[in-house]
């Protein structure tokens, strides 16, 4: 449910963006989210399906882009990239990390028509 929520700020932001620059329609909106972000593709879809109806971003299509996460061993300061699921450490073993990335969930850019 909090896809919601974030996906109503997605709509307010471009709906903001859109208008100021004197747009008659939002075509494409590109998003970007970590691989640890719970976030859903298809939920926020159908969110901003129901939400966009009868503003300017009605008919915009969404793209997801998903980020790999990256952590860092607070042990040997080992940087790895997570290709699955949450593992320790690839050089030591430690499970002592610190996220670097991978929980972003944004809106990178939009595509409108004039």
């Amino acid at each position: 449910m909090h896809e919601l929520a974030v996906t109503q700020s997605i709509l307010d932001i471009a709906v903001d963006y859109a208008s100021r620059a004197g747009a008659s329609q939002v075509t494409h909106l590109y998003l970007v989210i970590g691989k640890l972000s719970s976030f859903v593709d298809d939920s926020v879809q159908f969110y901003w399906d129901m939400i966009s109806q009868g503003t300017i971003c009605e008919g915009g299509q969404l793209h997801f882009e998903r980020l790999p996460a990256r952590l860092a061993c607070l042990d040997c300061g080992t940087d790895y990239t997570l290709d699955s699921e949450l593992v320790p450490c690839p050089k030591c073993g430690s499970s002592r990390v610190k996220i670097l990335s991978g929980e972003e969930f944004r809106l990178d850019s939009i595509e409108v028509l004039s």
